[in-house]
């Protein structure tokens, strides 16, 4: 039985995770954040449904409810941090919650009724806690994508600013040649522009959209650079260097982490292993017994 649960919930995440099963937008009761990125085919909205969400969603608003209004709000904007992977919204958040839940109480109960606590918590906390740790790694990813792109975005729009054009119109022109999420978050920048949001408001909510040091950095500039006048060509090959010196300071910094912990496994586990390969070979070649070694 408990075999049974465990390869259920497995099979679910599985699913949940790398299938989706395409809904109607009119079926997709979406935020308004989400529908106006769908009115400009950005990526991070894409209206789609796991068969997670159509089994918890009945139990929803129930988790909703549960949640409460400040907790609703973090996971909104966790969401829109990660990109609203798959069309995630905050009620397919409660659904998966509840199904995950669901699976992990059972799971947690046989494995009680069989004397195994250890697992029974494991079974609980992965109920609880799995649909906010994809979150969390989408969020990651998201942010690694933004990062990894956007000092070659602002060196390209450098240098169309420099040939000419307003600094609105070559951001159109560039955001329409490149692809992935920054170009998503930028569409949708754009977008909220031509709906009457001025240029400092919409920057502001592309910060707040974005877990990333880089694009706080990138809107702090514009800003900046806006209120003192300075040139905006300037100011973008400068805030494209800062970035590049940046990640080459983390690159360094994650390096110097990585190296303790190489260690750490050489000491623990393979020089060990290799004292007893070498012991086990000198003891076998040269042929002596154990029984006489040991007196019997």
């Amino acid at each position: 039985m408990a075999a049974l649960l465990l390869a259920t919930a497995f099979g679910l995440a599985v699913h949940g995770v790398f299938h989706g099963i395409r809904l109607y937008r009119s079926d997709a009761k979406l935020p308004p954040d989400l529908a106006l990125a769908l009115e400009v085919g950005s990526t991070r909205t894409t209206a789609a449904g796991s068969a997670i969400d159509r089994l918890g969603m009945r139990h929803a608003p129930r988790v909703l409810r549960l949640m409460g209004p400040k907790r609703v709000d973090k996971v909104r904007r966790k969401l829109d941090m990660a990109g609203n992977p798959n069309g995630l919204t905050v009620d397919r958040y409660a659904a998966r919650v509840a199904v995950y839940a669901g699976l992990g109480t059972v799971a947690a109960l046989s494995m009680l009724m069989n004397g195994r606590i250890v697992l029974a918590i494991l079974f609980f906390v992965y109920g609880l806690f799995w649909t906010d740790v994809t979150i969390r790694s989408a969020v990651n990813r998201r942010r690694d994508d933004i990062e990894r792109t956007l000092p070659d975005f602002l060196d390209v729009l450098a240098v169309v600013v420099s040939a000419g054009l307003g600094f609105r119109q070559a951001l159109e022109r560039v955001a329409e040649k490149y692809e992935g999420p920054w170009a998503d978050e930028l569409r949708i920048t754009l977008r909220q522009m031509d709906m009457g949001l001025s240029r400092r408001e919409a920057f502001e909510q592309l910060r707040k959209r974005n877990d990333s040091e880089q694009v706080s950095m990138f809107v702090t500039a514009l800003q900046q650079g806006e209120e003192l006048g300075a040139p905006i060509v300037d100011t973008l090959i400068q805030i494209a260097n800062d970035m590049r010196r940046t990640d080459a300071q983390n690159a360094r910094r994650r390096a110097s982490k990585a190296v303790p912990k190489a260690t750490l496994i050489v000491t623990s586990f393979m020089l060990p292993g290799t004292m007893i390969l070498i012991g086990v070979g000198f003891y076998y070649a040269s042929g002596i017994d154990i029984n006489d070694l040991l007196g019997r």
